[in-house]
């Protein structure tokens, strides 16, 4: 989905003119799809990122994707010396689509925030960004931490940082929850 902000990045700068402004204009407004959407379908769609940040999580770690021959598993078992190149390309994908739900995701916050006056739905929303960002960062410090030179440095702190991953995946679906529910009672 192309978003505001891609939009923006990807115009070519220029002075415009009253006719250009407007029409520009226009052009943002078409490019959020679910400003007239009911609030049941934002949530829909908050559903639908987090499907799409868990297939992401997947595919960098290399979990139950059989046809999946990337991610930081295979990385580790290329080498040494390693597949950088492979593994860098497979962070750059996975690192996109996860941008790409984000801003998406800050875009429906904005939207239950300001417009349809959802300040409870907007915090659920918020927090569940919060939680995301938090789960990323562990994964990518366990994944650090799995590497062979630092294998076997800290046992008990990769136990604390996969305990902590399970934790917040666990707030995520109390958040998820959260905002279901309180999204028919909004509606």
């Amino acid at each position: 989905m192309i978003t505001t902000e891609a939009a923006a990045e990807s115009a070519v700068p220029a002075v415009l003119g009253d006719a250009e402004a407007t029409r520009a204009s226009e052009r943002e407004q078409l490019v959020w799809p679910w400003k007239d959407a009911a609030i049941r379908a934002l949530v829909q769609r908050i559903h639908q990122l987090q499907a799409e940040r868990a297939q992401a999580f997947r595919q960098l770690e290399d979990l139950r994707i059989p046809a999946c021959r990337r991610g930081h598993r295979q990385y580790l078992s290329s080498g040494p010396p390693y597949d950088f190149p492979r593994y860098r390309s497979t962070v750059h994908e996975v690192t996109q689509a996860f941008a790409a739900a984000s801003r998406e995701v800050l875009a429906v916050e904005a939207e239950l925030a300001g417009p349809r006056a959802q300040p409870l739905l907007a915090s659920h929303v918020r927090r569940l960004q919060q939680l995301e960002e938090t789960r990323l960062a562990t994964v990518a410090l366990l994944q650090l931490m799995g590497t062979p030179e630092l294998t076997g440095q800290d046992s008990l702190q990769m136990h604390q940082l996969k305990m902590k991953v399970i934790k917040t995946m666990e707030a995520i679906s109390e958040v998820l929850q959260d905002l279901r529910f309180d999204a028919e009672s909004a509606e």
